[in-house]
């Protein structure tokens, strides 16, 4: 990895494949297609992109239990605690409806309602992603969604993995389609003979799916349109090069465009960590995926003081930030800026991926500076209500209607005064 001495301003450009244009012009022929054709494009699709001829695009209870009782134990026993985990967490996020009483008998609420369906994207082909099933079902469930539906593209076998499938049983999904990619997103924003409409889709994807989120935004609402994976390690001479090269490492493994950053005070620690990344590369069972990462993306950066690292941390708002220091916690109180904080030794990026309960879809590319991870709120909408009672009305009319005439609306004016108190009883006589 390139040792630097670090300046006020980090610049790791990265060539966001989402900007590809051939790609938007794919994408947008295959919501035009899904539109006009429904599951006939989906099945075309699914055959010609990933390889297999469906017959049905639901996944039916039988394959469902065929999982479940083919899996490991153990690991139905782990998923079964993260999810717990995630469960608890995400239930203290709930919120409450507010009642806020006014004079002479009025008030004004707001009101908390689930949104009516979401759909959730799963990424699949080479690789299966359980955790990605819990992280965006259960703040989903726990908000009170009536309809959760996922969506994931199949194996060569025609059925989805194993594993999604056991994590979809214990977070309690039952509508599950094999189908991926960009009509996937568009089916779930427009609907199939097979596949109902939702109201919003989460959940990361390729740059195809990210495309197709963000053409069909408007439709439906989208968590959010996720960048290759980031990690930031503040470090001091504490740290163990070999930790701290392995964290980095298991962000530069998703992803060639992953960014991987450590800034250290301590010139040892990144003489010592630039070795140990490079050891354990020739180690690691996706060594060409994270090398092309850590070469392009990856930087150690030698900081004068812990200040000038944390201040470097708020400017560049990564997705994940590990601080290894003698006083982490202390230094996390100075962090405005990133998608989540480790704190400490053992508290690695991977705790909060698959187990501590906390949400592993994060914002990237910097907009932790003014977004937030996935959470209940994203599976809610808000509501404001009024009511006035007359006595209300009569005290606070003329000056509603002086801020309407104030900008020139008048009819928003007589609105307001049309409640004449010299109506009578009769009302439409």
């Amino acid at each position: 990895m390139r040792i630097e001495k670090l300046t006020d301003i980090i610049s790791l450009q990265r060539s966001v494949e989402q900007a590809n244009v051939d790609h938007l012009t794919t994408v947008r022929q295959v919501i035009e297609d899904v539109q006009k054709n429904g599951d006939e494009a989906l099945f075309n699709y699914t055959e010609k992109w990933d390889g297999v001829k469906l017959s049905s695009l639901q996944v039916t209870k039988e394959e469902v239990e065929e999982a479940f009782a083919s899996f490991d134990p153990q690991l139905i026993q782990d998923l079964e605690e993260a999810a717990a985990n995630i469960r608890a967490f995400h239930a203290q996020q709930a919120r409450q409806d507010i009642d806020f009483p006014l004079a002479k008998n009025s008030y004004i609420q707001y009101k908390i309602s689930p949104l009516d369906a979401v759909g959730l994207y799963v990424p699949g082909g080479t690789a299966a992603y359980p955790s990605s099933v819990l992280m965006n079902a259960i703040p989903a469930l726990v908000a009170g969604v009536n309809r959760v539906v996922i969506v994931s593209p199949p194996s060569k076998d025609g059925k989805l993995p194993a594993s999604v499938l056991v994590a979809a049983r214990i977070a309690g999904i039952t509508e599950i389609y094999k189908v991926g990619g960009a009509q996937a997103i568009a089916a779930l924003a427009y609907g199939t003979e097979t596949i109902k409409a939702v109201d919003k889709i989460t959940g990361p994807g390729n740059s195809y799916v990210a495309l197709a989120k963000r053409e069909v935004f408007g439709k439906v609402a989208i968590d959010m349109i996720a960048g290759p994976s980031e990690i930031t390690v503040i470090a001091d001479h504490t740290a163990f090069a070999d930790e701290v090269a392995a964290d980095l490492l298991a962000q530069a493994e998703h992803d060639r465009f992953a960014s991987s950053v450590l800034i250290t005070t301590s010139d040892r620690l990144a003489e010592q960590v630039a070795v140990e990344v490079e050891k354990q590369l020739l180690l690691l069972p996706r060594e060409e995926i994270a090398r092309a990462s850590i070469e392009n993306f990856g930087r150690i950066y030698i900081a004068e003081s812990l200040e000038q690292a944390v201040e470097a941390v708020n400017d560049l708002a990564p997705e994940h930030l590990e601080i290894i220091t003698e006083q982490p916690e202390e230094l996390s109180k100075k962090i405005r800026h990133a998608g989540a904080i480790f704190i400490g030794r053992f508290s690695s990026e991977p705790v909060g991926d698959y187990f501590a309960g906390t949400n592993h879809v994060l914002p990237t590319n910097s907009t932790a500076r003014f977004s937030s991870g996935l959470c209940v709120d994203d599976f809610v909408k808000k509501t404001s209500i009024v009511y006035y009672s007359e006595e209300m009305w009569q005290e606070q009319y003329p000056k509603i209607a002086r801020l309407a005439r104030l900008e020139q609306l008048e009819g928003h004016a007589r609105s307001v005064e049309s409640r004449s108190w010299d109506k009578g009883d009769s009302k439409n006589d």
